[in-house]
């Protein structure tokens, strides 16, 4: 057989994650959704005076901008999906999307919080029934785009032998983008509370108090959210079920062997590349250990090395 002949027969797809879309379709509607309702609500908050309408608007179009960032890393991964300068596939183009979006909403925090304060010193007359009426329109435009977004695989999934865990098939691309939307949700309902109590008790105050605890809500999630994308960007995923789930297959192997390395990363929802170092004595082969280990269907990239000896070689 031909050297091109053997590479061939060797190589495989680096394709490790499904493409959504769906997902990619609703976040273009909740784009423009999102955008026209930005427009409305800034102009509204100057207009009518209110910082908890302001807030919200000002809110919204770091959504439009976070949005757009999600609907590009679809489209950037499905296009280089291929492209075999992506070692590992192209996912991570959307984990860092979510990322970068997580960051989009510290800064919106920030900006709330800064805004509020101001007003709190400086209080100025609101014109509450049109800036309540604007705040109820973002409201329902909020919640048809978190409906939209909705991610219905998010779900757990188990296996059909031993082990069963839960393993997590998170889409967080989407997931950043229905964070957003669902802030934008709280904001809009806290301001309509703010308004609507201005109004009845005059209770000016609650305008701007409410935007700051828009902010806070806005700044726990996204912390929840820079987490979850940073740990696969950083390829912390050694505490994941399936690292346990892998020491067990070695562990309980036919062929007596020590695990003398292990590297597990996640390389799309809910799917796992590992490379094993394996101490043994018996003349086995890579192949073995990978087939004992191919009842796991979330590994979908399994190197093996086989150290000759009891023990395992000195790195």
């Amino acid at each position: 057989m031909s050297r091109s002949s053997l590479q061939h027969a060797c190589s495989h797809p680096h394709v490790f994650n499904e493409s959504n879309p769906l997902a990619e379709k609703n976040t273009r509607r909740a784009v423009v959704f999102t955008a026209i309702m930005m427009v409305i609500e800034i102009v509204g908050g100057w207009s009518f005076n209110s910082m908890a309408l302001l807030a919200d608007g000002w809110h919204m179009s770091s959504h439009v901008l976070a949005l757009g960032l999600s609907l590009f890393a679809y489209a950037a991964a499905r296009r280089y999906a291929t492209d075999a300068r992506f070692a590992f596939g192209t996912w991570k183009i959307e984990v860092l999307a979510g990322y970068t979006s997580a960051l989009a909403l510290i800064a919106v925090a920030l900006l709330m919080f800064y805004e509020s304060i101001v007003r709190l010193m400086t209080p100025a007359p609101i014109h509450y029934a049109q800036a309540i009426g604007i705040a109820l329109l973002g409201l329902l435009v909020n919640l048809v785009c978190a409906w939209l977004l909705k991610d219905s695989h998010n779900h757990g999934h188990s296996h059909d032998h031993a082990h069963s865990h839960t393993h997590d098939h998170q889409d967080l691309n989407l997931r950043s983008a229905y964070i957003h939307v669902i802030t934008d949700a709280a904001t809009s309902v806290l301001a309509i509370i703010a308004l609507i109590g201005g109004m009845l008790w005059g209770a000016d105050w609650l305008d701007p108090v409410m935007g700051i605890v828009g902010g806070v809500l806005v700044a726990s999630w996204s912390i929840g959210l820079l987490r979850q994308t940073g740990r696969v960007l950083l390829d912390a995923q050694m505490g994941d079920p399936v690292v346990q789930e892998i020491r067990e297959v070695i562990a309980t192997s036919p062929i007596k062997a020590t695990l003398c390395d292990l590297h597990v990363w996640k390389v799309g929802k809910g799917k796992y590349a590992c490379i094993v170092s394996i101490a043994t004595t018996h003349d086995a082969l890579p192949e073995e250990f990978k087939q004992q280990l191919s009842v796991h269907e979330e590994l979908v990239h399994i190197t093996v090395e086989i150290n000759r000896g009891e023990v395992c070689p000195v790195r």
